[in-house]
């Protein structure tokens, strides 16, 4: 799933594209930020008159007027300015939420081999602090960009009609101007792209040890995780230190460039007034309309940062966003209709992207309504077997039939709509109890909410709770025991009502008492479908119609509880192994 590296253009292509729906709106604004400009170059203009016409020729007139005349200029530039900026926001808010929809599309669909390889600190910085990146390199330096352009050729303009002489000379210092944003680009680029992997690397320290802080506490590792989250901060301090070092450095040499070049126009331009080649409002009016010329150009050195952050921000989200999803709806897939006949293995082997194969010529069929259990010491192959029904993982070769249909040829909502799962790792959401519980089926009535949570041995403790159905329960459920929210997993599941259930050490880690309660529950959502049932406690599955026994990626026993108890095999060992005796 690697992706090439996008040269410069290409980001650029892909970042306008982004604002292609924003155009008409980009449009008007660039409409307004020429407006602004041409009224900088007016506002520059202005002082010639003021000089010459008020205070050399004292013209009364002109005094009367020109006062006025600025009030205006200035009052639609105001307007003109607030224009643009409001909807520069606006496409950069605009661009920021389509990137972020995209993007956490685009991540709900790829495989789930995809988020074992990478960290979800990461995913999260790529979400919120790139995608923040693109966006003020969109709507304020690009556009930015743009605006001072605009600028700096509305004021050439003036000078140019002052004096186009001293104009072009002036000219000669421009393309200085120009070196050390070009210089100092790469270095802002490479800074930033540092600044955002270490970055990375903060968000995924702190997600890992709020998430796991029962065991950072338990194990006493306060001080190392402090330690190594100070590391990380570390590294992102000296990058950032080491950026603004750079963005000064630049800054004080524009600076020194200007002054140079101011000091030259008054010394030259000076002189062009005592020899009477030029008035004095001819000289100031020049005079401003350069510096503020300067002034956009000196900008464009201060934005280079922020676009080069942008860059390299875009490149990182890109490369994501090129992934192409590995398990994907073949073209003209079938809708896959209810189980009616039997779920079969034909030959299948899997193989990881490292190269581990984890299943070995696997040939199994499940019939109807068939309760089958899994069985196998950790690593066996057992969870990669059920994770290739629902397509979570691809067969590497050989195939997984749904009545006679390899699941390849059926769209994966379907396929998925007809499986409910119940793991070991409860997955809840930091919601209502009803909305976890509903998960899946916003939709539902109260009334099957209720008749699921009093089949999954819920309703009970559910009416105990401080607002009942409508108490938010935490994060991952944080606020209810293993054994509740469990029973609001097996709940969900029982809402779903779907034909093929995947049981997966379900019970595991939950102590006696819940697991009694949760086991009722199960037997609930088992009546009628089909399921897959992995267990390390082997006393979950004594009533299961078939058990298979996996070891190494192969299936090497297969039985009921009994008779694998009389075959003196595997099974037969690993009961021995939990309970001490051979029946």
């Amino acid at each position: 799933m690697s992706t090439e590296i996008l040269s410069e253009k290409q980001t650029i292509r892909r970042i306008l594209a982004t604002v292609k729906p924003y155009r008409l709106i980009l449009g008007i604004s660039m409409l307004s930020m020429t407006m602004v400009a041409a009224l900088s170059g007016a506002q520059a203009w202005m002082v010639k008159p003021l000089l010459d016409k008020i205070f050399f020729e004292q013209d009364r007139n002109t005094l009367d007027l020109l006062p006025l005349a600025l009030v205006l200029i200035f009052l639609v530039k105001g307007v003109f300015y607030y224009l643009y900026t409001v909807l520069l926001e606006k496409v950069g808010q605009g661009v920021i939420r389509d990137l972020r929809e995209r993007l956490f599309s685009h991540l709900h669909s790829l495989p789930i081999s995809y988020f074992h390889q990478t960290p979800t600190g990461e995913l999260i910085s790529r979400v919120v602090s790139d995608i923040t990146l693109i966006q003020y390199a969109v709507s304020q330096a690009l556009v930015g960009i743009v605006k001072d352009l605009l600028q700096a050729v509305s004021l050439l303009g003036v000078i140019f009609f002052m004096n186009w002489q001293l104009a072009s000379m002036s000219m000669i210092f421009l393309p200085l101007a120009v070196v050390p944003i070009i210089l100092f680009g790469r270095l802002h680029r490479l800074y930033s792209n540092q600044s955002q992997e270490t970055m990375a690397s903060i968000s995924n320290i702190l997600h890992e040890t709020i998430a796991g802080n029962r065991i950072v506490k338990a194990f006493c590792m306060e001080k190392y995780e402090a330690g190594r989250f100070g590391k990380a901060v570390g590294r992102l301090f000296h990058i950032i230190v080491n950026d603004t070092k750079v963005r000064n450095f630049s800054h004080a040499m524009m600076e020194l460039l200007g002054g140079i070049f101011v000091a030259f126009v008054i010394w030259y331009g000076g002189h062009q007034v005592l020899k009477g080649n030029s008035t004095p409002g001819t000289f100031f009016s020049f005079l401003t309309a350069l510096v503020m010329i300067y002034e956009p150009i000196k900008s464009l050195s201060r934005v280079n940062s922020t676009v080069q952050q942008g860059m390299a921000a875009a490149v990182r989200v890109f490369s994501i966003l090129d992934i192409e999803p590995a398990i994907t709806d073949r073209a003209n897939a079938l809708t896959a209709k209810p189980l009616k006949e039997a779920i079969e293995f034909r030959d299948v082997t899997f193989t990881y992207d490292s190269g581990a194969t984890v299943l070995h010529n696997i040939n199994l069929t499940v019939r109807r309504g068939e309760c089958l259990a899994l069985v196998g010491t950790s690593g066996a192959g057992k969870t990669t077997l059920v994770n290739l029904v629902p397509r979570f993982f691809e067969v590497s070769s050989g195939q997984v039939l749904l009545d006679g249909h390899d699941l390849r040829d059926l769209t994966l909502a379907s396929l998925r709509g007809q499986i409910a799962m119940v793991t070991q790792q409860t997955i809840l959401f930091n919601d209502t109890v009803r909305n976890n519980i509903a998960y899946g089926e916003p939709e539902r009535a109260e009334a099957d909410i209720i008749e699921a949570a009093r089949a999954a041995h819920a309703l009970d403790f559910i009416k105990k709770l401080p607002d009942g159905l409508d108490t938010v329960i935490g994060e991952s459920g944080a606020k209810l025991s293993g054994g509740q929210q469990q029973r609001i997993s097996i709940a969900r599941a029982l809402l779903k009502n779907a034909p093929i259930l995947i049981l997966d050490e379900a019970t595991s880690s939950l102590d006696t008492e819940s697991e009694r309660e949760v086991q009722k529950a199960l037997e609930n959502l088992m009546k009628n479908r089909t399921t897959f049932v992995i267990a390390h406690r082997l006393s979950t599955i004594r009533n299961a119609d078939r058990i298979i026994v996996m070891q190494e990626g192969r299936i090497v026993e297969e039985g009921t509880h009994d008779a694998l108890l009389t075959s003196q095999g595997v099974y037969e060992m690993l009961h021995r192994m939990q309970f001490g005796v051979t029946a």
